[in-house]
């Protein structure tokens, strides 16, 4: 465990991971991945899953395929998307249970304040 701890994780490699949640900061990407979860979809699949214009969306899977989370397989006059790092998931999952830990923490405590203020 000392071994990890006392690496120095080089610049490039911040950057890279910067990068990457980066390509996670915007809400209609994740919009994306999450019904991508379920399995490959079209592009008109994805425009009617998530009501995003096609011009945006196009623009969106781009992105998310230069960053290696998903593949394009053209089929006939379509293309299919697909998740390629199922692990983007367990990401989300991770950071979700952490904001709902952190929300139920502060909900606590607003409860507490609340319990005071009743008190005669």
């Amino acid at each position: 465990m000392s071994d990890i701890v006392d690496k120095q994780v080089s610049p490039e490699v911040l950057v890279a991971v910067a990068d990457y949640f980066k390509v996670l900061s915007e809400v209609s990407r994740l919009q994306i991945l999450s019904n991508l979860r379920s399995g490959p979809m079209t592009v008109n699949d994805l425009v009617d899953a998530t009501g995003l214009g096609q011009a945006n969306l196009s623009k969106h899977l781009k992105v998310l395929t230069q960053a290696g989370l998903l593949s394009r397989t053209p089929s006939g006059v379509s293309a299919y998307y697909e998740i390629v790092d199922p692990l983007v998931f367990e990401l989300c999952e991770s950071v979700c249970d952490s904001i709902g830990d952190r929300l139920l923490q502060q909900a606590q405590k607003f409860n507490q304040f609340k319990s005071f203020s009743k008190s005669p």
